[in-house]
């Protein structure tokens, strides 16, 4: 039975990649925590330091042994034994010996049979919990691809399902984190953006996104080799999920323009991520070091007639053509206020009339 016991560890760690040496110190905790449940009613201590499992592990031979004090009365049988009993064991103990004593597997009830299996069952399931966070740790703000499984038609979110390198892992997409206006189905593949990895007393949670400003980033490092590669740099986003995006860059290269990298030929790249994001605007900025032409150039497709920086550094006031206000402004305020994410400047548009 003992040979069959490896071999079924061994299967496992093949089959889920669950290390065999894992197994068997969860093995010997079960076994331990078995020989505790015998011993509840008169166990004092919370934990049996003095009980020492060994388990082959090619053989899968088990052997354990107690050690126990010698004592006048033994209070706690668990760890203590009294100098009569002690003499089946040992020649001539004396009070505070410590004595080896074998103890049968064997012997073990139905009861703490059940607590072993319990235990071994909460290692493979912690195990596997381990190395799914360890897995999609690594690919914490990146895209993945991912299906939907189960349309939750009350509250809106979907049940999806993440391919890793050993198995399907799934987790929730919720209402709050689609793209406004998207509808999902049974079957559809999406682009999600991994948030975070918790490990929580359920089991692993992958938040994942498809309104984080990190997914578009990511889907423009896909779709264009220069950003890939570095030559052009992303140096901010502001989005508002199903609407409106802004995205800020740069090259590093003075012969490389960076708008047209990201456009693509006959518009192909932009038109590609436009796509996966269900229809959203893209407003592709040249980002400069000067604040106000950079401030200037985030408005767009509003024309600026100037900008003038507050003394506290972070608000300014944009001046603007009267045909242009309303323009500037964005339908509800919305190009003002992604322009104000994208910069970081609090801006305060005012027409030419009313400057002047």
């Amino acid at each position: 039975m003992n040979i069959e016991m490896i071999k079924a560890l061994e299967d496992l760690e093949k089959e889920k990649g669950i290390k065999k040496a894992y197994m068997l110190d969860r093995i010997s905790q079960a076994l331990a925590a078995a020989y505790k449940a015998m011993h509840k009613s008169t166990t004092q201590s919370t934990a049996l330091d003095n009980l020492f499992v060994n388990i082959d592990e090619n053989t899968g031979a088990i052997s354990m042994h107690a050690v126990k004090t010698v004592v006048e009365y033994d209070d706690n049988p668990a760890s203590e034994i009294t100098i009569e009993d002690a003499m089946e064991y040992a020649t001539n103990p004396q009070l505070g010996d410590q004595i080896r004593i074998e103890v049968e597997v064997a012997d073990f009830g139905r009861i703490a049979t059940q607590t072993a299996k319990q235990v071994i069952i909460q290692g493979i399931r912690e195990a596997e919990r381990g190395m799914i966070v360890e897995e999609f740790a690594s690919k914490e703000h990146e895209i993945l691809t991912a299906t939907v499984t189960r349309i939750d038609t009350r509250y809106g979110n979907a049940s999806i399902e993440i391919a890793g390198p050993r198995d399907k892992t799934e987790t929730l997409l919720s209402a709050q984190e689609m793209i406004r206006g998207e509808v999902l189905r049974e079957g559809d593949r999406v682009k999600v953006y991994v948030v975070e990895v918790r490990n929580v007393g359920k089991g692993p949670q992958i938040v994942v996104s498809r309104t984080h400003p990190g997914l578009v980033k990511r889907l423009f490092e896909l779709e264009v080799p220069e950003i890939h590669d570095g030559t052009v740099v992303v140096q901010s986003i502001a989005r508002e999920a199903g609407s409106r995006t802004k995205i800020a860059v740069y090259s590093a290269d003075e012969n490389v323009d960076p708008i047209g990298a990201c456009v693509g030929p006959k518009g192909g790249r932009v038109s590609a991520i436009v796509d996966e994001l269900k229809g959203e605007k893209i407003d592709i900025i040249k980002y400069s070091e000067d604040p106000v032409q950079f401030i200037a150039e985030a408005l767009s497709p509003s024309d600026v007639i100037s900008v003038q920086l507050m003394e506290d550094g972070k608000s300014c006031t944009v001046i603007v053509p009267d045909d242009q206000l309303s323009l500037a402004i964005g339908k509800e305020g919305q190009n003002a206020r992604l322009a104000a994410k994208l910069t970081g400047y609090k801006i305060d548009i005012k027409p030419q009339s009313q400057a002047q």
